[in-house]
């Protein structure tokens, strides 16, 4: 199953959460948050075991292309860390359901959700809390893969960047257009995967790959036909499942170690008080009044002088 959305969104999926379980296996299931009983709504992450040891996430929100909501991220994170601490999982899985992936954070985003964590009031205090989730999902001791297909913007390019192994179909739509408009990444991941060349066309664009040339570019893994997406990743994801947890810990620890003494890290975080600053700036400002009239509308003001992303789909 598969479902998604855009970088865009709207979802009312109010409250916190509830324990559920999905799939053929009974252990699958994880404790994420009670919802209120006058709130019961669609869980925003469906949580199934396909083949021993896989752990599977499937971003549950496809009428709004998978926005990455408050309650999303929270029950994400629930669930990464549930599995974490399963002796009996070896990899994690995050895959969208519907159309997309993920596009992007939730613009509309209800405010009656809580953060997954607190966040502070000081200036470039949002790029520091999602900062936060990304690094904790590196931490994480066991791999976790990205299966990507459709779109892939601007803070699911951050989700996905956050897993060690990134898969994706091959007509996949990956890009992080919020820079025409808003500011910068609040994870600029874009140097540190594709090197300066890639990266500074990318800043300066925001046009999207493909998932061949996210490959090409070193983002990804590897790509494939979007027909045998699942297939392959549960194939992959078993070929990692069979070395030790506690080798693979380390393993995963070495590539993540090596990065962060090259200043990855360091840079992601000087990066984001620069998105901060990006947002002081009289063309970010002039976005966001465009916004408050109607996301849709605005989204289509970004990208139809370039004639990509939702006003691609119009045509």
């Amino acid at each position: 199953m598969q479902r998604r959305t855009v970088e865009v969104s709207v979802y009312l999926c109010v409250g916190l959460s509830a324990r559920r379980s999905v799939g053929p296996n009974a252990d699958a299931s994880v404790w994420l948050r009670s919802l209120p009983m006058a709130e019961q709504s669609e869980p925003c992450v469906l949580v199934d075991d396909p083949v021993p040891g896989i752990r599977r996430l499937t971003l549950n929100r496809p009428t709004k292309r998978n926005a990455l909501s408050h309650r999303l991220r929270t029950e994400l994170f629930d669930a990464l860390r549930a599995g974490d601490a399963d002796p009996v999982v070896r990899v994690l899985v995050i895959r969208g359901g519907g159309p997309c992936f993920s596009a992007g954070y939730d613009l509309a985003q209800d405010p009656t959700e809580e953060h997954p964590w607190p966040l502070s009031p000081a200036d470039g205090a949002w790029a520091r809390h999602v900062l936060h989730g990304w690094f904790e999902m590196m931490d994480l001791s066991k791999p976790i893969i990205a299966q990507v297909h459709g779109f892939c913007l601007a803070g699911g390019t951050e989700l996905a960047t956050a897993c060690d192994l990134v898969y994706v179909a091959d007509d996949a739509k990956i890009g992080y257009p919020p820079v025409r408009s808003m500011s910068s990444p609040d994870m600029a991941w874009h140097v540190w995967l594709m090197g300066m060349r890639r990266a500074m066309e990318a800043m300066l664009t925001g046009d999207s790959m493909s998932g061949i040339e996210a490959v090409e570019a070193g983002f990804a893994n590897r790509s494939f036909p979007a027909d045998q997406l699942d297939g392959e990743v549960l194939a992959i994801a078993q070929r990692v499942a069979k070395v030790e947890p506690d080798l693979q810990a380390i393993n995963k620890r070495v590539v993540h170690r090596a990065m962060e003494a090259m200043g990855m890290r360091d840079g992601m975080r000087a990066t984001a008080d620069l998105n901060a600053l990006g947002f002081h700036q009289r063309s970010s400002k002039a976005y966001f009044e465009e916004l408050r009239k109607g996301v849709t509308k605005a989204l289509d003001q970004r990208d139809g002088q370039f004639g990509d992303y939702r006003t691609a789909e119009k045509e």
